[in-house]
């Protein structure tokens, strides 16, 4: 066998020994689980220009169109750098693994992209960066300017940095949004909670509203928003220190402020009548 293949098979069993990527992913499950599975699935690694492994640095690198794949689930990237430590017993055992240059981590249903990615093995964080990171999910969209990242031990995903998420007709902005992921009964990944920071910015068919925070709990449709609430909906305008809004409703309450904020300021509202003629 060449050294080319023997430097491959060690990076192809040091990954599958850390469980790099998921098992091969049903198509309703979400992206960016790198949990470890119980598979015997191979993970396979492609490059064009060579697979090198710099044993002074304890590095193997994958260059050129370089893929690890397992399964339906694909890292996809100009170059690969495994970082790996040996063991007691002499395995290798990979510590970080970087993917540069149009980055994309693909499923049958999801694509993740950035220009840079970093996994973190040992704190299983998974980071994306570079221009604008991008995780398009069926219907679902978001995009960040600074990074995208996923936290596997609390299950969550974070967008950083003029974040937006889309789906249909509804927008939802911040300069962070976080995303909480649970388990339903069959195993799969999904959705529960989206929490908004900083300059929150919510979009409906019908409706504007900033706040300087939001929760929106994804199976009641409720957003739950506070600080400096301003819903815009036409012509008229409600502002207010906190709100409910019920996007499957559509139905909106506004609150007034407690004595502690703002003075306990009062709720106010300017509605312009429709049949009012201009001048």
């Amino acid at each position: 066998m060449s050294d080319r293949g023997i430097i491959g098979l060690a990076l192809l069993a040091a990954l599958l020994g850390q469980g790099f990527l998921s098992a091969a992913a049903p198509a309703s499950a979400q992206i960016l689980n790198f949990a470890s599975q119980n598979s015997e699935a191979a993970i396979e690694i492609y490059a064009d220009d060579g697979i090198e492994w710099q044993q002074d640095n304890m590095i193997f690198l994958a260059r050129g169109n370089a893929n690890a794949v397992r399964g339906d689930v694909a890292v996809h990237a100009d170059l690969l750098r495994a970082h790996y430590q040996e063991n007691n017993g002499g395995d290798t055992v990979i510590k970080r693994l970087d993917a540069v240059g149009h980055v994309r981590i693909v499923t049958p249903t999801e694509t993740a992209y950035g220009e840079k990615g970093v996994y973190d093995i040992d704190n299983a964080i998974f980071v994306l960066s570079g221009g604008k990171v991008r995780l398009v999910a069926g219907e679902d969209e978001i995009t960040a300017d600074r990074q995208l990242e996923y936290w596997e031990l609390k299950q969550m995903a974070v967008a950083r940095g003029n974040a937006q998420a889309v789906r249909a007709n509804k927008k939802l902005r911040a300069n962070v949004l976080v995303a909480y992921f649970r388990k339903t009964s069959k195993g799969k990944n999904e959705i529960h909670r989206i929490e908004a920071f900083e300059s929150v910015r919510m979009e409906t068919a019908g409706e504007k509203v900033t706040a300087d925070r939001s929760v929106y709990n994804v199976k009641s449709g409720i957003a739950t928003l506070t600080g400096s609430v301003t819903i815009i909906r036409g012509s008229n305008r409600l502002d207010g220190c906190s709100a409910k809004m019920n996007l499957n409703t559509g139905i909106s309450t506004l609150y007034s402020c407690s004595p502690s904020q703002a003075g306990g300021k009062r709720v106010h509202g300017l509605i312009k009548p429709s049949n009012v003629k201009k001048k």
